[in-house]
């Protein structure tokens, strides 16, 4: 645990330590990488939260740690969202973001689903995400 002397800190830091591990675990990336988990993060995060529709991608960041709450949010133009773009072209800009070491792995949403609820979603004739009628759900 990091101790910043102010604990609510301490646990924002911890919540955000502990998915960058997942990502790392799913990886088998050696705590070392840190930085590599935290870039792979960010880049599926960003296209996820573009491809969403706005009350989407809300809900969603709503349940990220507050720290990676931050990083999701980061850069968005929430009036330019959705994006229309089929899984190709979502896996193309993850990939453009955080060119991998040839592991197809970031294609696996298995890392989020013990820190948040992923939104059951269609992919529409245009590219456009929308959310079915299935709850959000936590695996």
């Amino acid at each position: 645990m990091v101790d910043t002397g102010f604990s609510s800190f301490d646990t924002m830091v911890d919540k955000a330590n502990r998915l960058l591990r997942d990502v790392e675990e799913a990886f088998e990336w050696p705590k070392e990488r840190r930085k590599q988990s935290y870039a792979a993060l960010r880049a599926v995060l960003h296209p996820l939260r573009d491809h969403l529709p706005v009350e989407t991608a809300v809900q969603f960041g709503a349940q990220l740690p507050t720290l990676v709450r931050g990083v999701y949010y980061d850069g968005w133009r929430p009036a330019d969202t959705p994006v229309k773009m089929s899984n190709e072209e979502f896996f193309a800009r993850v990939r453009s973001e955080f060119p991998s070491d040839g592991r197809a792995g970031l294609r696996r949403p298995a890392v989020f689903r013990r820190h948040v609820r992923l939104p059951a979603l269609a992919v529409t004739d245009q590219g456009a995400a929308t959310r079915t009628s299935r709850s959000w759900r936590r695996r």
